[in-house]
Parts: structure tokens; C-alpha cells; sequence
């Protein structure tokens, strides 16, 4: 019995995985699309990183090279997970930075079905699942992440959402350990992944555990006392994920949050990031046509090059009859206890409303349906209240983002129309008996409704944008204005547009060194030589006969730049010496030094916040390995 099961569970990944080929066809030919929207990006955040992991620094906080190389904090404010899988085919399996941003893409689509099938198979069965998993990784706003904006981190964490919602589902409505440490880990690498995808999924993931904990308030007794036990037991699992979770993913958000005070976010709120510019037509949701385009205000459509912002004819359509195919099997299942009709007739997946496990069912399809009309909602202008005045929702910063909630409930809800038969039914054969075919029906005509959109424009870089090379880098940062941001206390009026740094870079020289050296005399008042430099840490040599000198570093400052006096080259730090800020716009590192010779260490460190946060994750990471041990235990 148990190897017959497992074919047919073989079979049923065997045909989501030849669907999941499919879906990343596109990305298997050779070349790169340089033009998608983020796919100059993607290849540059893993240059960077790889610069660091090089040096043994495989938790970068700070990006060297950033605005023409005075450098910025980029992955303590974006989420590195993606990139570090980038960084990990490219260190390790040799692939080029395109190759390892093609393949983070293609994983990714995979891993999304694979986690969709298996959320849905959870409730549904493996025919809703396969359904659901196929779905979700096809469906149009999916390929548009993928194969038009190149989005890799957003497209990562439409990885982890179906996970997420499986695990606090098997957390909430069968409380265990397993449940709770994947639920756990699917919470926390939504986190070290977008943190745009975690703002805006976590409230309706919430929503979705206190719709599940409803069912234990029915059957708690009317007794307000019976009804806090119950609400208090069924909380407990979800509620210990979702604090494992932020736990293991405190040394990330817990910086990104307190630090983004620390960077000027002016230059990437103006006038074209206006959420009310971007508000999509609801035309445009089934408009069929397909753009390589970017956003653009006003009724742009895709034939004409616009983004494409449709929800997928096949899956509306789909949706839609699975609600209201359940919704009249839920009515006649309904009057037939009520001995409307005659009770020995068929009565499907929705056997007898007093049924739990029946009811629960019907009142999931109702709430992803709900979740859906939600969605989409917020991406239409008659929401423009919302994000007037609701604190949370302007977040999104484009409304059309609100497509990445509204994609899960239009993958999940067709499967509902070959789901297996509601747990309770008196006929077991009834399982058995439910056909595939229309399954790989549905499976197919999802295909095909998406085969005119996997597609992919590749393209040979511009000088302005590779191939990849500290150059380009520079050139790419000039031209489009991206990975250019600055500090808090850098004034905006003077933000570099280019520097002696990328100068040398752009002919080819390699920039040894950060110290200013037009500010060095280099003579007996003050004598500097660079000794070694990193990602994120410079030696110098320094000799000076007067008191109140300092070196300056092409730097920008920032908290956890940190200066040390060495007892000797490459010595161990002996002495703490204050870093301070430049006085002048650029706000750069200026490191007194001391009377006499010696070597100084400047590198970027843990502040105590980033180093509590870290220890919160390390701990977190040791409870998890314990509780999962007591889990595998106990089976």
C-alpha cells in the first residue's frame, strides 16, 4: 500500500516538474535579458556580494562599491537571501553572475510549485494540488516578476509564501513541533529575503491563522471562560512560529528597521514612485497583450510596451467556478440535512454542514476568495483611501504590487474543482474513484493560457550596462542613477555623480585604496600608505610629528565603522581610536591619528543592535535544531 502510494505520488511531481521545465524554458537558452528591469541589478548584487564572501565575509552588511565607491549598507536594508543563492552558484558551481541570476530565477519557479503542490495537496489532495502548484507557477503576474522585471528576491519569496501558509496551517489546526519549525523557517526566509514581500504578506497571513483558530471557538462551548481556553490553546503553535521566525530572522530585519533612519530614502520616493501614478485600469487585468515595459502612469497598454498587470484569464475563470461550484454544493448540502431533499442522494465534497472538516473547508474556499477580491482591490483607484489612510498599504509603493497576495488564492482555488472528497465521506471508494483527467485538463489548459507569455528578451549589454566588470559598474551607476543612494548625512544637493574612483576603474586601473591622499601632505607633518584594503576593512601605515592630524577615507560615514592602532603590521588591535564624521557634504570618514608612527585598522563592524540581533539568530537557529531533534524523536 505504502509503495503504491508512492508512485502515484511520484507520478503526480513527474508531471508538475515536466510543467515546472516548461515554465523555465525561457531561461535555458543562452544569452541574458540585460533589458528586463532588474536583471542589470540582480548581476551586480551578486558581484558585490561575491566581492565579500571572497573574503570569507558570507554575511555582508556593507556594499564597497556602491556610488562610484564610497560604498553603502545595502544588505542591511535589503533582503541578501536570493542574492546569497546567487553568490553560492556562483562560488561554487562556477556559473557566471548571468548564469547564477538565470538560475536563481528557474529555482525559484520550481520551488514555487513544488511548495504551492504541497500546501494544497495538504487540504485538497495531490489533484487540487498539482492543479494549484502549476498554476502558480505560470500564472501571469508570476512570469512577469520572472521574465519581465527580473524581480529575483520577489521572485524568491513567492517561494516561501505557499510554504509559509502550509506550515501555519498544519501549526494552527494540528499542533506540533514539525508544524511549528517549518512554519518557522518558511516565516523567517520570507524575512532574510523581501522585505517589501514580508510587510505585505504577513497581515492577511495573520488574518488566515485567526480564520483557521474560528473552527476552535464553534466547537469551545458558549462560555466565554471556554472560549479564551480554546482560543489560547489553538494560538499557541502559530503564535510560537511566528516568534521563532522573527527570531531567526532578527539579524536582518532588526537592523533593517532601526538603520533605515540612516540612509536618505528621498531620491527613491519622488515623483514617479507616486502610488497614485501607478493605480492599474481594471481593463488591464484581462488584457491580454504582453509588454516588456516598464510602470507607467495612465492607461499605458502592454501591446504598446506597458508592464502587463492581467490576473490570467484561465485562472479568473477558474476561480471563479470553483467558488460557486462550492458554494451550490454547499447550499444542497445544506437543504439535504435539512431533509430537503433526499438524504441517500449524492452529496460531494460538502457531505453534511454539521460536518467540521466539511464546513472548514467551504469557509477556506469563501475566505480565498475574499483574499483574492482584496487584492485586487487595492490595485484599482477606487482604493485610493486605503492608501491615503491606512498605514500599512502605501507600503507596496506601486498598487499593482498587490498582484503578488492576489496570485496565491487564483492558484489555489482551481484545484478545488478536483479536490478529493471531504475527509468525512461515508464511501471511501469515493477517493479512488475521482478521475485524473480532468485534472491534466485543467493542468493543460493553464499551460496553454500562459504559453504566449513565456517568453524573454534577450540581449547583449550595452557598454552602460556589462559585461559584468567594475567598470560597467560605474558606467551603469552614471547612466541609470541605480545603486547610487547615500546617507542620512550626506547632503542630498551635493550625492556623487562620479568620483576619481570610478575614473580609475573606467580605464581599466584597480583602486587600491580609499584614503584621500589629497588631503595627505606626505611629509613629516603627515606621511600615509595604504598597506591593504577590503571589502570592508583598510590598513594603513602613518608617521606624523604633529598633533591633530587625521586621514581621510573616501568613505561614506556610517555607525559600525570602527578604527583600531595596531601593535605592528597586520598586529592585533591595541587601542580603540574614535571615528568621526566629515564636517563637509559628502559626510566621509575622518580617523584622528596620533603623535609618531604606526598602523592603524579601519573595517565596518557589528554595532551592539546588529551584534544582539545576530545573537538572537544564532539562538534562535540552536532552539530550532533542538526542537526539531525532540520532533523527529517523538516519531
Amino acid at each position: 500500500m505504502k509503495a503504491d502510494l508512492s508512485r502515484r505520488e511520484g507520478v503526480y511531481l513527474a508531471l508538475l516538474l515536466l510543467c515546472g521545465v516548461g515554465a523555465i524554458a525561457p531561461l535555458l537558452q543562452p544569452g541574458y535579458f540585460w533589458g528586463a528591469h532588474d536583471a542589470r541589478h540582480d548581476v551586480y548584487f551578486i558581484f558585490q556580494y561575491a566581492k565579500s564572501a571572497a573574503e570569507g565575509i558570507w554575511f555582508p552588511r556593507w556594499s564597497p562599491d556602491w556610488t562610484f565607491g564610497y560604498g553603502y549598507p545595502f544588505f542591511i536594508v535589503y533582503g541578501p537571501l536570493a542574492t546569497f543563492v546567487g553568490v553560492l552558484f556562483h562560488q561554487f558551481l562556477g556559473l557566471g553572475y548571468e548564469a547564477s541570476v538565470k538560475a536563481v530565477l528557474a529555482l525559484s519557479i520550481i520551488g514555487s510549485g513544488l511548495a504551492m503542490y504541497g500546501f494544497v495537496r495538504s487540504w485538497l489532495g495531490r489533484r487540487a494540488g498539482l492543479v494549484a502548484g502549476v498554476a502558480y507557477m505560470v500564472i501571469p503576474y508570476h512570469l512577469v516578476d520572472v521574465y519581465v522585471r527580473a524581480a529575483m528576491a520577489e521572485a524568491v519569496a513567492l517561494t516561501f509564501l505557499p510554504l509559509a501558509l502550509w506550515g501555519f496551517r498544519a501549526a494552527t489546526l494540528r499542533p506540533r513541533l514539525a508544524a511549528v519549525c517549518g512554519a518557522a523557517l518558511a516565516f523567517a526566509a520570507i524575512m532574510w529575503t523581501s522585505n517589501l514581500a514580508a510587510l505585505l504578506f504577513t497581515p492577511p497571513l495573520a488574518l488566515y491563522v485567526a480564520f483557521l483558530l474560528s473552527d476552535r471557538l464553534r466547537g469551545a462551548g458558549r462560555t466565554l471562560a471556554g472560549r479564551l481556553v480554546a482560543l489560547a490553546r489553538g494560538a499557541a503553535a502559530p503564535a510560537l512560529a511566528g516568534l521563532l521566525g522573527l527570531a531567526l530572522s532578527a539579524a536582518f530585519f532588526v537592523p533593517a528597521i532601526v538603520e533605515q533612519a540612516y540612509i536618505n530614502r528621498t531620491q527613491w520616493f519622488g515623483e514617479y514612485y507616486d502610488p497614485t501614478q501607478h493605480f492599474v485600469y481594471f481593463w488591464q487585468l484581462f488584457d491580454p497583450s504582453w509588454g516588456f515595459g516598464i510602470s507607467q502612469p495612465g492607461p499605458v497598454e502592454a501591446a504598446q510596451g506597458g508592464l502587463s498587470f492581467q490576473l490570467g484569464l484561465a485562472a479568473t475563470l477558474l476561480s471563479a467556478g470553483a467558488v460557486a461550484w462550492s458554494a451550490a454544493r454547499w447550499l444542497k448540502t445544506r437543504r439535504l440535512s435539512a431533509g430537503r431533499l433526499d438524504a441517500g442522494g449524492d452529496t460531494g465534497h460538502f457531505r453534511d454542514s454539521s460536518d467540521p472538516a466539511a464546513r472548514r473547508r467551504f469557509r477556506e474556499v469563501v475566505f480565498w476568495a475574499l483574499w483574492a477580491a482584496v487584492s485586487v482591490f487595492l490595485t484599482l483607484d477606487i482604493s485610493r483611501l486605503a492608501w491615503q489612510h491606512v498605514p500599512i498599504v502605501p507600503y507596496a509603493q506601486f498598487p499593482w504590487r498587490y498582484l503578488m497576495l492576489a496570485i496565491l488564492p487564483l492558484s489555489i482555488l482551481p484545484g478545488v474543482l478536483v479536490a478529493d472528497p471531504a475527509p468525512a465521506s461515508p464511501r471511501p471508494e469515493a477517493r479512488s474513484a475521482v478521475a485524473l483527467w480532468p485534472t491534466l485538463v485543467l493542468a493543460a489548459l493553464l499551460m496553454a493560457s500562459s504559453a504566449p507569455y513565456l517568453k524573454v528578451e534577450m540581449r547583449e549589454p550595452t557598454r552602460e550596462q556589462g559585461p559584468v566588470s567594475m567598470a560597467a559598474l560605474m558606467r551603469f551607476q552614471r547612466t541609470s542613477d541605480e545603486m547610487t543612494g547615500v546617507t542620512a548625512w550626506v547632503d542630498p544637493r551635493h550625492r556623487p555623480t562620479w568620483s576619481d574612483m570610478a575614473d580609475l576603474w573606467v580605464q581599466g586601473a584597480e583602486v587600491t585604496t580609499r584614503v584621500d591622499y589629497s588631503q595627505v601632505p606626505q611629509n613629516e607633518s603627515l606621511a600615509v600608505n595604504s598597506e591593504d584594503m577590503g571589502t570592508a576593512h583598510e590598513q594603513v601605515f602613518f608617521y606624523t610629528n604633529e598633533t591633530g592630524r587625521s586621514i581621510t577615507f573616501n568613505r561614506f560615514w556610517y555607525p559600525g565603522w570602527t578604527a583600531w592602532l595596531l601593535d605592528g603590521k597586520d598586529g592585533r588591535p591595541v587601542e580603540r581610536i574614535p571615528v568621526e564624521r566629515e564636517a563637509g557634504p559628502l559626510a566621509r570618514i575622518v580617523v584622528p591619528v596620533p603623535q609618531g608612527q604606526g598602523y592603524i585598522l579601519l573595517r565596518f563592524e557589528d554595532t551592539p543592535l546588529r551584534a544582539a540581533a545576530k545573537w538572537t539568530t544564532v539562538a534562535a537557529a540552536a532552539l530550532l535544531v533542538i526542537l526539531a531533534g525532540v520532533a523527529v524523536i517523538r516519531t
